[in-house]
């Protein structure tokens, strides 16, 4: 795989569902000098979010339901059932 092939994956809204929360640590690294200290909160936003859908995929592998990863409507309708991010 090529570098931009996978950088394009990382940018697909249905295949990341945590872009919003990668965006999120890499302004506050910008807004911060580089600071992780600084951003530790955003990070552990990012790791839970990973976490979370990391989950939900292999759930639905075992359950034989694709995509593995829900796309970026199921993904809102789910968070909408659930009230919000439980993360």
């Amino acid at each position: 795989m090529n570098a931009n092939s996978s950088a394009g994956k990382l940018r697909n809204v249905d295949s990341n569902p945590c872009i919003e929360e990668s965006d999120g640590s890499q302004r506050c690294l910008d807004a911060y000098n580089y600071d992780k200290t600084m951003c530790s909160a955003y990070f552990l936003k990012y790791k839970n979010c990973r976490k979370y859908w990391h989950s939900v995929m292999l759930q639905r592998r075992r359950e034989g339901v694709k995509p593995d990863m829900p796309t970026a409507q199921e993904r809102e309708e789910m968070l909408g059932a659930l009230g919000g991010k439980p993360y």
